[in-house]
């Protein structure tokens, strides 16, 4: 969704917001926009298209340089990408800016109020309507953070808000209600961003901030404090006033991570990085007696014990993820679990109660579906375990109980190295749950353990053979369309090599449950369709490996091309595929760590081949933080 960055500072705010907003561009965009305060004015610029259009604008009408500024780059809600409703909104008066992300649900009520008063809007925003109820508020107050305060007792809605006013030069403020907002504390300067990845390369030390918060970055003016331009200080309250506490924590990652390293696109170096991120998922799980550990949890044994149900909540490529993760919690734990699309799950009156376990995945730990359904869980009396790869998001913040990803930085829309994280961190919840319950021996459950640790090598050897499934997926760029097939833990590898191809090559594609295909799907097969088929293991599920062969067998006599992903050693179904991709032989349950890789390069090269764009694909944001 929408990137922010604000500054305050001893540095060129401009050069520092337009940096940031260059390290947010993966969040997917349609325009952008600054403001900088300097010489007791606000200056700004806003421009639709990428970045780069208003990094000409600059060029063209230049800003003044000042130690305070905010920037935007905007995913249209309200009103369509253009010049007009591009952010920061400023006031008719041209003294105050601020920036949104977010929805602002009573914002029609807002603008009529406003239009009543004498107010001009000139955009189709929601955003709008905040500067001026800024500018109201702050005439009475002369304050920006309690004028903040004051505007966001009114609206209703999800919001980040990010603003300035030139009657204080040195101060920028924010407010969040379920979006992201983060603080960076640096050497005399700090910064809000909606991701730590835009002031990555300044500071890693990061501010968490809370629900219905309000921030004030303000800077003293002096000369102490390291950089030229003296201290800034941070203060949260409330929503109504009353100080907030705060938790600080430390960035574990630079800014290196979030650069492309010599890759063509972030998603190559993404796929490249999965061995590592998979190894640092795992690492120090297990202690010296064979324990599994999270990173917290706020759930005595007790309740897991007493747990009669597991619900997993995710959306788009987590809810594959989750998938996944039905057939080791089941098969390790013998709990029942229901894997839900978190879109969907509370307006369906699901049965919960406090022996329901719920796992809610999410990699930014801001998915607006997820997170609204998280908070109907919990007001069921549900106990909540979250999934994250983003330390200090909503979603961990909101749970009983959380398992971090170690996956780095994901930059890219389409999620690679993310997905495999959470499938490692859905096997390691799945062992903790049959450790806490006595449901598996401790040498069983160090048994698997075992086997995830080899993954990292098994993925190392599938991308170190990738040119053939690049030479074929370029040899079908003119192809509309791509089948994909699987059964048991493929099922859903075949569905996330579906989606993947969706994302990035916008070509018509469709997973099934292969024994699905003879009640409609087969329909679909004509002459030289591509059909990807994802075999499960002749060792460890030899009746359903039989039936997959089968399946082959009667799409390629109505012509299909066959691409079949089996393990190595399989010859049973070496002669009915036009086009076979092997992967190492892991244990059945965690297949889907190797199968899904070479889905992911397929996708990538085919989408490369079609001229598209893979790190940003159209219409696409990294998180989805409205519903």
């Amino acid at each position: 969704m929408c990137g922010i960055v604000g500054y305050v500072g001893g540095q060129s705010a401009l050069d520092v917001v337009v940096a940031g907003l260059k390290r947010l561009e993966y969040r997917g965009y349609d325009s952008a926009g600054v403001a900088v305060l300097a010489d007791g004015g606000l200056a700004s610029a806003r421009k639709a298209g990428k970045l780069v259009n208003l990094e000409k604008v600059l060029v063209e009408q230049p800003l003044p340089s000042g130690p305070a500024g905010i920037g935007h780059t905007r995913w249209a809600t309200h009103g369509g990408p253009t010049d007009a409703n591009a952010h920061p909104h400023l006031d008719n008066s041209g003294r105050v800016a601020v920036v949104h992300n977010g929805i602002i649900e009573n914002f029609a009520a807002l603008r009529a109020e406003l239009a009543g008063r004498g107010h001009h809007l000139g955009s189709e925003t929601d955003t709008e309507a905040v500067s001026h109820l800024l500018a109201e508020a702050f005439s009475a107050c002369g304050d920006l953070a309690e004028a903040m305060r004051q505007v966001c007792r009114r609206l209703e809605g999800a919001f980040t808000l990010v603003a300035v006013h030139a009657d204080e030069p040195d101060v920028v403020v924010g407010a969040r209600r379920n979006s992201p907002l983060v603080v960076g504390v640096g050497d005399g300067e700090a910064f809000l961003a909606s991701d730590v990845a835009a002031f990555i390369a300044h500071t890693r030390a990061a501010i968490e901030l809370g629900q219905d918060q309000v921030v004030e970055l303000r800077r003293d003016g002096g000369s102490e404090g390291g950089r030229e331009g003296g201290r800034v200080g941070v203060s949260v309250t409330d929503f109504s006033g009353a100080p907030a506490e705060v938790r600080s924590y430390h960035v574990d990652w630079d800014a290196s991570a979030a650069e492309k390293g010599g890759y063509a696109s972030f998603m190559l170096k993404e796929i490249a990085e999965q061995p590592r991120a998979v190894a640092d998922t795992l690492l120090g799980r297990v202690d010296a007696e064979g324990v599994l550990t999270l990173d917290e949890v706020r759930i005595p044994d007790a309740v897991l014990r007493e747990a009669d149900k597991v619900v997993i909540i995710a959306c788009g490529t987590a809810f594959h993820a989750g998938l996944i993760a039905k057939y080791a919690i089941e098969h390790w734990t013998r709990l029942p679990c229901e894997v839900e699309l978190a879109s969907e799950f509370r307006y369906r009156d699901p049965i919960l109660d406090p022996r329901t376990l719920v796992v809610a995945i999410s990699q930014s730990g801001e998915t607006m579906d997820t997170l609204m359904a998280l908070r109907h869980a919990r007001e069921q009396g549900a106990r909540v375990l979250a999934i994250c790869n983003t330390n200090g998001s909503t979603i961990p913040r909101e749970s009983d109980a959380v398992l971090y990803t170690h996956a780095g930085p994901e930059v890219a829309v389409a999620s690679t190295k993310a997905f495999l994280t959470q499938l490692v961190a859905c096997y390691l919840v799945a062992l903790y749950l049959a450790q806490r319950r006595d449901a598996k021996w401790g040498d069983e459950i160090g048994d698997v353990v075992r086997d995830l640790a080899r993954v990292p090598d098994a993925i190392e050897r599938v991308l170190a053979d990738m040119e053939p499934v690049r030479d074929l997926a370029r040899s079908l760029k003119e192809k509309e369309t791509v089948l994909f097939l699987g059964r048991h833990v493929g099922y859903p590898v075949a569905l996330e090599g579906a989606l993947k191809l969706k994302e990035l090559a916008y070509m018509h594609a469709e997973g099934f449950a292969a024994g699905e295909l003879k009640h409609g799907p087969i329909a679909l097969v004509e002459d030289d369709l591509p059909v990807v088929v994802v075999v499960p293991s002749p060792r460890g599920r030899s009746v359903l490996h039989g039936k997959i062969v089968s399946n082959i067998q009667e799409i390629r006599a109505r012509g299909a091309r066959t691409i079949v992903i089996a393990e190595e050693g399989d010859e049973e179904v070496a002669p009915y595929a036009d086009h076979l991709i092997r992967i190492p032989v892991v244990p059945t349950l965690l297949q889907p760590l190797v199968a899904t890789v070479p889905l992911q390069v397929f996708a990538c090269e085919l989408a490369t081949a079609r001229g598209n764009e893979v790190d940003q694909p159209r219409n696409l944001a990294k998180s989805v933080t409205v519903e």
